[in-house]
């Protein structure tokens, strides 16, 4: 229980009727979840606005309101604060009613396209395995020490996030590693969050049905930098054209890492298998068993966040060569013999040309690379003729298929793909809308020497139709797909 005019220390208030001086015992922005003695914050969304719930938020207990438009008839008894912007109000409030967890541990975020599910993943169980009390926000899971929590968004909530620092800073965390995508950034999620550091991982073609164009999606993601303190850190991927972008203005101090420029943190690929990567890393050797370039810049940038978090060099390097991928990030599934099977998460077109660059280089002259792909209904339809145009340049032969179509038809979906394919490539591809019918197809045709990569879904267990969600694992998938090939 805190006193309202505690929580709203900070904030900055337009007007207010009503007493400041009352207790308050929850705080809600879903008019829903309110309770008696709780504060009301009128949100508005893209599907609702919390000021046609205020009433109803009344009625269910709640005594003081925040909103950007004061109601016509106030009720007595109930306190009215009238702000500029209640979504980016909410967080500090939220911080200020949990106690301003953050403030009590290291909260690092990482954002960019790709890499930030597989980084943030990393970072957690490197500071685990170096006995360290951790805390993780990402797309997979939420976690608590080793207590595992259901996450519904890459990032969560304002809410829900300050909940989740407050459960971590009682648990005795003292790092906390996040994922920030750039819906949540542009929505103000982590308003009221301290950062020690930020790190920038790539920016390529991604959520354009919500940025609107390429230059507000990069103005998200730099949003983030933005609200860096001056004893934070920035670091930035400097082979990535659009690195020194994240960082203009910004107070925080400055560092960069890369494999193919000069920077702070600079790595070399000594080797690159499928057993797994050989890293020359500040003078020492890193071996590792994820692979591919790409994870080549996750571990230099895992490196860069804990040497800047003050780890000790050799520490950090014995532990990091033991990581694992988190699930669904280039994990192979068993297969027949001679048949290597991959399935990923890669989602965009950069991810996937990335994910078949890396098979591509330990395919030899007799190997055929099968990919198996789809795109997500209802989100960014100017990336499906570049996804297939991607998978069959790199591809044998190329499954077209679902994803998570959501609301629209699958047979819709595909023939946005197909557009972007020349006659030469179409050839290669074969559309079949039924997903676990692409991969058995597919199960079907890898032979000896294969290389089978089901990309789009990852660590996704279900598939979203129509509103409902079925149950469906591409590992499992494929492994039946095996059983019965």
């Amino acid at each position: 229980m805190k006193l309202l005019q505690d929580i709203l220390y900070g904030t900055r208030i337009q007007e207010t009727t009503g007493n400041t001086h009352v207790a308050i015992e929850d705080v809600a922005f879903d008019s829903r979840k309110v309770k008696a003695f709780s504060l009301f914050v009128a949100v508005p969304g893209t599907q609702v606005d919390g000021h046609d719930y205020i009433d109803q938020a009344i009625a269910s207990g709640a005594v003081a309101i925040i909103a950007e438009r004061m109601p016509e008839n106030r009720k007595e008894g109930v306190t009215y604060v009238r702000v500029h912007d209640t979504g980016e109000s909410l967080g500090p409030i939220a911080a200020s009613f949990y106690g301003h967890p953050s403030e009590s541990m290291k909260v690092v975020a990482v954002t960019g396209t790709n890499g930030k599910t597989t980084t943030v993943s990393l970072l957690y169980q490197l500071f685990r395995s170096m006995d360290r009390k951790v805390g993780m926000l990402s797309t997979i899971e939420n976690r608590v020490l080793d207590q595992a929590i259901v996450a519904t968004h890459t990032t969560p909530d304002a809410l829900q996030m300050q909940q989740l620092f407050r459960k971590m800073a009682d648990a005795g965390c003292k790092y906390v590693f996040m994922e920030a995508s750039s819906h949540s950034i542009h929505q103000h999620r982590l308003a009221g969050t301290k950062l020690t550091g930020a790190l920038f991982t790539n920016i390529t073609h991604e959520h354009l049905d919500y940025h609107n164009d390429f230059n507000a999606y990069i103005a998200a993601k730099k949003g983030l930098f933005d609200m860096l303190p001056a004893d934070a850190f920035a670091l930035t991927n400097r082979d990535d054209s659009h690195g020194a972008d994240m960082t203009h203005n910004c107070k925080a101090r400055i560092l960069d890492y890369a494999l193919t420029s000069m920077a702070d943190y600079r790595g070399k690929i000594v080797e690159n298998q499928l057993a797994g990567l050989h890293l020359h890393l500040e003078g020492h050797d890193l071996y590792s068993k994820l692979i591919g370039s790409f994870n080549a810049y996750n571990l230099l940038s895992v490196y860069a966040v804990a040497r800047e978090l003050g780890m000790e060099t050799l520490e950090v390097l014995t532990h990091i060569s033991l990581l694992n991928p988190p699930a669904g990030r280039f994990q192979q599934v068993e297969a027949p013999d001679g048949v290597t099977a991959v399935v990923d998460f890669a989602h965009t077109p950069d991810a996937l040309d990335n994910v078949l660059k890396a098979i591509d280089s330990f395919r030899t002259s007799s190997t055929q690379v099968i990919t198996v792909v789809g795109c997500g209904g209802n989100r960014d339809k100017t990336k499906r003729p570049i996804m297939a145009r991607v998978a069959a340049s790199w591809s044998d032969r190329v499954f077209l298929t679902s994803d998570n179509p959501r609301g629209e038809e699958p047979d819709a979906i595909i023939a946005d793909m197909k557009a972007g394919l020349d006659p030469m490539d179409a050839r290669k591809c074969i559309a079949i809308a039924d997903r676990r019918e692409a991969i058995r197809m597919a199960a079907q045709l890898a032979t000896s020497g294969d290389i089978l990569l089901v990309a789009g879904k990852g660590h996704e267990a279900y598939q979203e139709i129509q509103g409902v969600r079925h149950d469906f694992d591409d590992c499992l998938e494929l492994r039946n797909a095996f059983k019965t090939a």
